[in-house]
């Protein structure tokens, strides 16, 4: 008899001959050497050469270190271009003096101590999981053993790969709007200044500005973009989809620019990690960076992405508007959407944050509107005990419950049925057929939210997630992206951080929180 048990990340095979063998949620208990042998164990994570790790090889820990240590190795201009020389960093906050043109003459790192060493490095998990079955368990192995793993710290270098006099900087700002779009547009520009850069130009309107001959570069400078940071949107422009990856770069390459800094999701750095790609095809030497812009939170390794706590702090006006409407109206119901096409975190977080939402529902957490265990019969439940109700959804959730369209946007996202609505009407339906007044109201706070000027929190992320990017960019990195890892901020392969979306852990301790907060059973 054969039994398959799922870790996080891993796939454990086991055959036995009894039917007592078959107890294998208690797998946990054993440790690795009797694992091996008595279980088959074969890796689902990807591996730099492809090939599984096998856990009963006494020394693969160290053969998974050097593994991750080649998947987290930072792509460089020298990988290509092997005799660029590296120059001292005109980067420095100590005894400056007066800019001058010939910037890579000077040397004023000598005494500055503010440098990051290329050997620095960030620690990617800090929790140590004694048990796969502990509340967010990520393990590697069954016998879930602490193997440290180490990704690079970013900051400022003491040697640069690029002259600031010969540097053409672009920026571009891609897919949708996100609070901090123009508060990391204004620091990438003041500090590429900084360094001595002299031409800088944001592309309008996404990856379309490339190859749409009627959109010209926009010229930025620190008087340009000093105050932009006071409003929401983006000074460039936004845009989803544009032309293919040749024709960025035979514009990248016609425009004699050498740095592109990038600010999107996961498609936008799909994009830019394309771009790099084609690029070192060309032997076309430039730095491709990439920040990472997604109001969902969905971008995998990173603590958060600009825009999420602005959001999640926004949309406490609509659920609190949503509990004053519910609360009094006479068996009043709120139904609050929120964003979140595949991940949940807004609608968690903001639930969790509001203390005024009694059922959240999030694409990760299947559900039944109908029936026993369904949310409407909770609903019933809540009028009849509490004589109202607030719910949050997020508007990936239930997607099942919908009439699937097959249609895409210009960024190839398929297009999400309205959840929000079809709750509101089916709620509507169900009391009214039960026969039990019910005075339903429904907000979708969208693209109110999406159009806010950053709060201070992301204010700040934005601020260093920029700063950071130029860092990397005269370092001499290449297809990499930016983010705080453990509240510490390191530089990634923009491969390992979009190789899938971020999503809410069901059995994660802030899933847990949330759901202690709102009280709500399972709907299924």
């Amino acid at each position: 008899m054969s039994h398959v048990v799922t870790l996080p990340g891993l796939t454990v095979t086991a055959s036995s001959s009894s039917s007592s063998s078959s107890s294998y949620p208690h797998i946990h208990s054993l440790k690795t050497t009797r694992l091996c042998s008595k279980v088959r164990v074969s890796a689902q994570f990807k591996s730099h050469d492809s090939t599984p790790i096998d856990f009963c090889d006494p020394d693969w820990k160290h053969k998974f270190k050097q593994d991750f240590q080649e998947r987290f190795s930072l792509p460089h201009v020298t990988d290509i271009f092997h005799d660029t020389p590296p120059m001292p960093s005109t980067f420095c906050l100590q005894h400056r003096t007066p800019m001058v043109r010939d910037f890579a003459g000077l040397n004023p790192s000598k005494e500055w101590r503010g440098y990051i060493n290329d050997n620095d490095r960030v620690l990617l998990k800090t929790i140590y999981y004694s048990s796969s079955t502990s509340a967010g368990a990520e393990c590697i192995d069954p016998g879930c053993s602490w193997v440290e793993q180490w990704v690079h710290r970013a900051g400022p270098r003491e040697k640069i790969y690029f002259k600031p006099e010969e540097v053409k900087a672009a920026i571009v700002t891609c897919g949708g709007l996100c609070p901090g779009l123009n508060d990391v547009i204004r620091q990438l520009v003041i500090t590429l200044e900084a360094y001595g850069v002299k031409k800088i130009v944001g592309i309008p309107f996404g990856y379309r500005g490339f190859s749409d001959k009627e959109l010209t570069e926009v010229p930025l400078s620190r008087n340009v973009v000093q105050n932009i940071h006071l409003s929401g949107g983006s000074l460039l422009g936004v845009s989803r989809g544009g032309p293919a990856v040749n024709e960025i770069v035979d514009s990248l390459e016609e425009r004699g620019i050498n740095m592109l800094f990038v600010l999107g999701g996961n498609g936008t750095h799909a994009g830019a990690n394309a771009i790099h790609d084609e690029c070192r095809k060309r032997r076309y030497m430039v730095s491709v960076i990439g920040v990472p812009k997604t109001i969902d939170n969905d971008i995998l390794l990173l603590d958060k992405t600009f825009g999420f706590d602005t959001a999640v702090e926004e949309a406490q006006r609509a659920i609190n508007s949503a509990y004053i409407e519910a609360h009094s109206a006479y068996h009043g119901i709120g139904i609050v959407k929120l964003m979140g096409r595949s991940s949940g975190f807004i609608a968690m977080h903001a639930s969790l944050a509001s203390g005024q939402i009694d059922i959240c529902l999030i694409p990760e957490v299947p559900f039944k509107l109908h029936g026993q265990n369904g949310v409407l019969s909770h609903m019933k439940h809540l009028i009849e005990t509490k004589g109202s109700a607030v719910i949050c959804v997020a508007e990936g959730a239930g997607q099942g419950l919908l009439q699937k369209t097959h249609a895409t946007d210009a960024s190839g996202n398929a297009v999400l049925g309205d959840i929000g609505g079809y709750i509101q009407q089916e709620t509507k339906k169900y009391f009214k057929e039960i026969g039990i007044h019910a005075d339903i109201k429904y907000i979708d706070p969208t693209y109110m939210i999406r159009a806010c000027r950053a709060n201070a929190s992301d204010g700040i992320l934005c601020a260093v997630l920029g700063q950071n990017a130029v860092h990397g960019a005269f370092a001499g990195y290449s297809g990499i992206t930016v983010g705080t890892c453990n509240t510490h901020y390191a530089y990634f392969p923009i491969t390992e951080a979009i190789s899938h979306p971020r999503l809410v852990d069901p059995n994660s301790r802030m899933w847990h929180r949330c759901l202690t907060s709102t009280g709500q059973p399972d709907f299924f």
